[in-house]
């Protein structure tokens, strides 16, 4: 779970699924480690869920293979952040290059 170390903050909570790997999350107390069941047919038990990350990385995972088809290592964040900011903002009623621009002239006002 060294990318857990890496990658989480203390203190976070964790959502998963049953996997196995992710049995030793709650033996590290350092997080709070909340599962849900796939395997007995449950997906949702209050707010205890997978299903935004995993419509996230099917979100990157078609636009990869449709739209870039390979993506290289040295570009792989960009790509990230780019589907990043379509999920984040996938319920927008204003057209996403408008609010693309708008974050790019407050960054410029930033300068």
């Amino acid at each position: 779970m060294g990318n857990v170390h890496e990658f989480v903050l203390p203190a976070s909570t964790v959502y998963t699924d049953e996997l196995a790997a992710y049995n030793t999350i709650p033996s590290e107390r350092r997080y709070t480690h909340l599962r849900i069941n796939h395997s007995a047919r449950i997906y949702v038990t209050g707010d205890i869920h997978t299903n935004s990350i995993e419509g996230f990385w099917s979100l990157i995972k078609r636009g990869m293979g449709g739209v870039y088809h390979s993506v290289s290592q040295k570009f792989l964040q960009s790509y990230l952040d780019e589907y990043s900011f379509r999920y984040s903002h996938r319920h927008d009623t204003e057209p996403m290059f408008l609010t693309f621009l708008r974050q790019v002239a407050k960054a410029e006002d930033a300068y």
